[in-house]
Order: C-alpha cells, then sequence, then structure tokens
C-alpha cells in the first residue's frame, strides 16, 4: 500500500516513476505541521529501528542522530557530519509500526531521529512544496521492494565494469598510465580499468585531452589490447576562456546558469572561473550531454562525473567580500575576536550558502533560485550523460558513476561515495553505507579503497580491498600529495595479488546477483534483519552484510586485528579463500564465533544449503572462463546464474539464466 500527500506546489524532480495519485486528507501516521515550514512528527517506541537515507553517516540503524539531506563537498567528514555527497531521502520505520517515508523535496531537508528527544522522529525543511509517499508492508524489506518498483529499475554497467581499478589524482601523460597497467600487469595483479582524473584534460577544460597525448585514440585502444579500459573524469564547471568550443557554445545558446540580473553565473573550480551547465534546463541538459560523444568516438567507454554538488572554491564576489573585510581588518589594531573573524571568512568561501543562492536555473521559461533545487544538480548532470550515452549507443552499456545525487539518478549511473580518508573508521563507513545506498536503487557503488585523501598503510588498503572484493565498484584512488598507493607500491605484492584475484574468482557470482538485484528490483546488499526478520540479535548487527541470496560478509575494519566476533542467525559455512590458492571450508552453528582473519585472507560465509559458482583467477574480466565452474558451499545445492554478454542491453533474465550443479 502505497499513500501519497502532496503539499503546496512540488517541483517535478522525475525521481519516481509510477503514477499514483494523492490521498486525501492527512497522513494516518505521524503529525503534520505547515505553520513553520513543514515538520512531520512521528513518536517511536523504543524498540523501533530506522532504516534508510542512502549515502549518510554512521550506522545501518540511523536512530540517534541527526541527518540533512544538502549534496554537500565535505572530505573531512568525521562522526559528527550531517551532510555528504548524496541526497536520498527514504527511510523505513521497522518496530511496533513498520511503514517507509519518502519525502520528494529537491532543497535541504533534515532528519531528526531520536537526535532531540529520543522517541521523536522530526522531518522539517524551509518550504512547503513536497510530495510524501507513506508506503506500508510486512516488513521493512517488503516496504524496501516496494519503493524500488517506485523509481525505477537501477542501473546497469558493462560487465567490464566490476573488474578491479585503479586512479590516482596526477596521472597525467601516457607514461604515466603505462606506468601503472605495467606495474598491474608485470606483477600479474588482475586489473581492467585505469581511471584519469582532472590532470589528463588539456587546463582542466571538460571534453579535452592534454597535449600530452599525441595520438589519443590510439594510446586508447592499444590499452584496451592488453585489457584495460581508461575512464575519465568529467566535472561540472567549464571554463571561461574565448575560442573553448563548448564556453562558447554555452554562452552563445543561453545554457549556462544564471545570476538574477541574468548574466552567467561564474564559481572557480579547478580551471579557475567557470561556468555552471544549466542542467535542469531539458536544452542545456541534452546539449551538455552531447558533449561526451567527443570522448566515445575516441574509444572511451566510461565516465565519473565529479564536482557536482556543485562544489564551488569561490566565486568574485566572495572574494570581493574577503577583500574589503581584509582591508578593514589590515587598518586597525587587531584583537582575538577579529583575528578569528577573518579566519572564519576565508575558510567559509568554498561551498558558501551565499553562493548556492546567488544563481538561477531556467525551468520552463521562469528562473528558479538553484537552492530550491541545489540536491538535484547532480543527479541532473548524470542524466544529462546517460541520456546522452544510451543515444549514442543504443545497444551499448556505458560506465557512468557520480560524485552527488539524489534519488532518481540512479537509473542514469551510479556513484561512488566520494572524497573519504585513509582512516580506519570509514572501511566501517563504507560497509554500513552500503545496504542504505541499495534501501535508494544505488546498486553499482563502492568507496575509494584505501582512501583518498591522507596516507594509507598497506595493512589498511588489505583490509579495505577484503570488502572492496565485492562491491560492485572496485576502485583504488588516491588524492595527490598522498603516499601512491597502487598495489604493487607495497612489499609482498603477492598477498594484493591473491586478494584481488578472488574478486575475480567470485565475479560470476557477483555480477548474477547484482543482475537479478536490479532486474527484480531488489537489493544486493542488504542488513541481516532484512533476511532474518523475527531475529532480535541479528537486527543489532551492524558489521555484517547479507550479499545476494547465498552470501553473508563480516570484513575486519580494525588496525592490528588479528580477527572479528560475527553472530551467524543461522549455521552457515565459513569461507576463507587462503593465499596459496586453496579454500577452508568450515560449518559453524547458529550463535557468536570469533574467527581468525589474517591480512592476506579474505573470509565470507555461505547460509545454509546454498552454494556459490568460482572462477578461475583471471587477470581481466574478459579472460573469466564460466565454461567450467566450480561450485563452493553445502553439498547437494545447486546455484541458478544469470550469464548475459555484458556489453549489450539485452536483459532477459530468464532467457539468460542457468542452473550450475
Amino acid at each position: 500500500m502505497i499513500k501519497k500527500y502532496t503539499f503546496g506546489t512540488p517541483f517535478p524532480t522525475e525521481s519516481i516513476v509510477v503514477p499514483i495519485e494523492p490521498s486525501q486528507g492527512l497522513p494516518e501516521y505521524g503529525e503534520i505541521n505547515l505553520e513553520d515550514g513543514f515538520t512531520f512528527t512521528y513518536h517511536m517506541d523504543p524498540e523501533d529501528l530506522v532504516y534508510g537515507l542512502g549515502e549518510a553517516n554512521r550506522g545501518i540503524n540511523k536512530r540517534g542522530y541527526v541527518y540533512t539531506s544538502n549534496c554537500s563537498d565535505n572530505p573531512n567528514h568525521l562522526e559528527d557530519t550531517v551532510s555528504l555527497y548524496g541526497a536520498h531521502n527514504f527511510i523505513v520505520v521497522s518496530g511496533v509500526l513498520t511503514f517507509g517515508l519518502y519525502i520528494d523535496y529537491p532543497s535541504s531537508l533534515t532528519f531528526d531521529i531520536g537526535f532531540t528527544r529520543t522517541d521523536e522522529l522530526v522531518i522539517h525543511c524551509q518550504e512547503t512544496d513536497l510530495d510524501l509517499y507513506i508506503i506500508e508492508g510486512d516488513d521493512a524489506y517488503h516496504i524496501t521492494r516496494q519503493f524500488r518498483k517506485m523509481i525505477g529499475r537501477s542501473y546497469i554497467p558493462p560487465k567490464f565494469a566490476f573488474g578491479f581499478g585503479q586512479s590516482r589524482w596526477g596521472y597525467r601523460t601516457t607514461e604515466d598510465f603505462l606506468e601503472v597497467a605495467r606495474g598491474y600487469r608485470d606483477n600479474h595483479i588482475p586489473i581492467d580499468m585505469i581511471y584519469m582524473d582532472i590532470d589528463y584534460m588539456e587546463e582542466y577544460k571538460d571534453f579535452t585531452v592534454n597535449k600530452e597525448f599525441t595520438d589519443f585514440p590510439a594510446f586508447v585502444e592499444n590499452m584496451k589490447k592488453d585489457g584495460i579500459r581508461l575512464i575519465p573524469i568529467i566535472d561540472a564547471g567549464v571554463k571561461i576562456e574565448k575560442g573553448y568550443e563548448i564556453y562558447e557554445e554555452g554562452v552563445k545558446n543561453n545554457y549556462f546558469c544564471k545570476k538574477e540580473d541574468g548574466s552567467d553565473f561564474i564559481a572557480a573550480v579547478w580551471p579557475g572561473y567557470t561556468h555552471l551547465p544549466d542542467v535542469l534546463n531539458p536544452e542545456a541538459r541534452k546539449w551538455f550531454g552531447s558533449k561526451y560523444r567527443l570522448l566515445t568516438e575516441q574509444g572511451i567507454e566510461g565516465f565519473w562525473n565529479d564536482m557536482n554538488e556543485p562544489a564551488i572554491f569561490y566565486t568574485p564576489e566572495g572574494i570581493q567580500n574577503i577583500k574589503n573585510k581584509m582591508k578593514a581588518f589590515i587598518t586597525q589594531e587587531e584583537n582575538k575576536d577579529d583575528v578569528w573573524h577573518i579566519q572564519n571568512q576565508v575558510m567559509s568561501l568554498a561551498n558558501s550558502p551565499a553562493d548556492l543562492a546567488s544563481f538561477y536555473h531556467n525551468i520552463n521559461g521562469s528562473m528558479v533560485c538553484h537552492e530550491k533545487l541545489h540536491n538535484l544538480y547532480g543527479f541532473n548532470m548524470t542524466r544529462a550523460a546517460g541520456e546522452a550515452l544510451q543515444s549514442i549507443s543504443p545497444e551499448k552499456r556505458c560506465l557512468l558513476f557520480s560524485r552527488s545525487s539524489y534519488i532518481g539518478m540512479h537509473r542514469y549511473g551510479g556513484i561512488w561515495t566520494g572524497d573519504n580518508k585513509s582512516w580506519w573508521s570509514h572501511i566501517l563507513l563504507n560497509l554500513k553505507m552500503l545496504p542504505s545506498l541499495n534501501m535508494c536503487g544505488f546498486l553499482y557503488t563502492g568507496a575509494d579503497l584505501g582512501g583518498f585523501g591522507a596516507d594509507t598503510s598497506r595493512d589498511l588498503l588489505l583490509r579495505w580491498l577484503a570488502l572492496g572484493v565485492f562491491t560492485p565498484l572496485m576502485r583504488n584512488h588516491a588524492a595527490l600529495g598522498t603516499r601512491e598507493q597502487e598495489c604493487y607500491q607495497f612489499e609482498h605484492v603477492e598477498d594484493f595479488r591473491h586478494i584481488i584475484g578472488v574478486r575475480y574468482r567470485l565475479l560470476p557470482y557477483l555480477y548474477s546477483e547484482y543482475m537479478k538485484a536490479a532486474l527484480t528490483d531488489d537489493m544486493f546488499f542488504k542488513p541481516l534483519a532484512f533476511d532474518f526478520p523475527g531475529d532480535s540479535m541479528a537486527a543489532n548487527v551492524e558489521d555484517q552484510l547479507m550479499l545476494g541470496g547465498e552470501l553473508m560478509i563480516a570484513p575486519v575494519y580494525t588496525q592490528n586485528a588479528k580477527g572479528r566476533y560475527v553472530y551467524l542467525p543461522e549455521e552457515m559455512m565459513f569461507i576463507q579463500f587462503l593465499p596459496d590458492g586453496e579454500i577452508s571450508e568450515e560449518i559453524l552453528p547458529q550463535g557468536h564465533h570469533y574467527i581468525s582473519v589474517p591480512l592476506n585472507v579474505v573470509p565470507l560465509f555461505i547460509r545454509q544449503d546454498r552454494c556459490i559458482p568460482l572462477a578461475d583467477v583471471a587477470e581481466c574480466v574478459s579472460q573469466i572462463n564460466t565454461d567450467h565452474l566450480k561450485l563452493i558451499g553445502y553439498k547437494g545445492s545447486s546455484y541458478l546464474l544469470y550469464e548475459d554478454d555484458g556489453y549489450t542491453r539485452d536483459y532477459d533474465l530468464k532467457g539468460n539464466c542457468r542452473r550450475v550443479g
């Protein structure tokens, strides 16, 4: 049962694809107050759990903190961070009453889930223009599956996108990329992709390639012959530069976001001063998307969209304001308050709320302030690319993922969880986000393995890779100025070869379960309670996940740990992929166990009376042989394998499935 309640005049975000007629009156669940914006209040039972919010901080159970849906560029997110890169306004309250809530509202929205008052869920936003959906069902999992039907099929990438990828901010020349390729191939560490961060461009201009690439199409083709795809970044800001075709086209046709006076909005990011494509304007969105052809025609088969919250370093107005304050500061005798004030002014230049409220979108001929639609920008930038790529190659899948997102973008691309840190706490955060993201439709997702900012350590990278073995997007990515963290840079490279090799052995299963989830609007990762709803102990497990229909994962995420405790809701088979290529199998009864997990071992658990297929190790996805798969798990069981060509959009679920075993 799904009920829709409309307040005011909502902006059509297009996050919902199923027509649902508004209900009359007020919702049966909670209390609505429209005196100061919109406020929804629900009195929670002490045992209620709250799931959802997609890319949000803290736990699988979101109870006990406050979260704000406001797409934010914040690489230094700590435990007190309330906003991250995505805005995903779907939650499920599971307890005495179990129901789902989706608030389709594209501006800043706050969820106070037992923070101000421990027994209250309070959802608040400044405007009263929104759609509120209330979803009833048997349990949290049933409600989530209904929501997934409402928002449409999740994006499906090409099969090569399930291989391992290496990235680093700073790769600039052909030799940089060849060195990485050699490092992996010479050490026989599997790899399918090398990502191209901003330095591949000419002066950070979108859809350009710097002069270090003398024959870019030939270079792309030669890398493909070695089984490696190059995946370039595309940023939101278009450099202001006479003679730069994309800039001049955008200005001529009014395709850029505007200031209130009608002039093109200016903001600084990597190229310096830029304009922002008005991707909420269908004409501008189609135009910007068409530019991806400039790189697909040179052989590129994948992209990652970045800086699309949108991130803003500063604006001319912000700089002038600082200059004026600095002049006043220089001419007076300073005190501690003045010094702190100036420091705060400088620190608040980037991503200033005042800047985000100072530009406008052309919506059907009317100018609408960006602040009211902020969370839709990244969604529509990736929509621009997704629609264009489908038009450019109707039968061919293309890899596409984004940093910023809103529910609905999941139909066009995946996401990575943004700029994280080489911190042990961020492995655990990565783990906890996965089922919440799946609830909101984002199946193709992963984190920067090893951490983007700060210096990783060998054990941190190995442990994070052992989690990344299971995430659909498996990418090692690091920032400029940090320790080089390509896997071949560390001693005992055979451990990295083994861990990543396990990914390729498991890939037939992982791809199969991903496709089943995508094609049936299901989840790839689930909290334990979704599969074991009657188990109160499972409901409190925050560091283990169910994967597909057969697996449970329980990665190690603590420095110097030799193993960890796990809870098994039922009897399971404990599997360890050992560094010598052997596989250890041990049946463990339901209950609590301590498991030993060395740094060079990948652990997983297979559910009772089930099994999974396993391939031989390969060095790229195209080399994986599925003709002679081995089954591991409980004897006498079989597995329904989904397998397609991995390239076209022929997604026949029945026609592409076969029984193994």
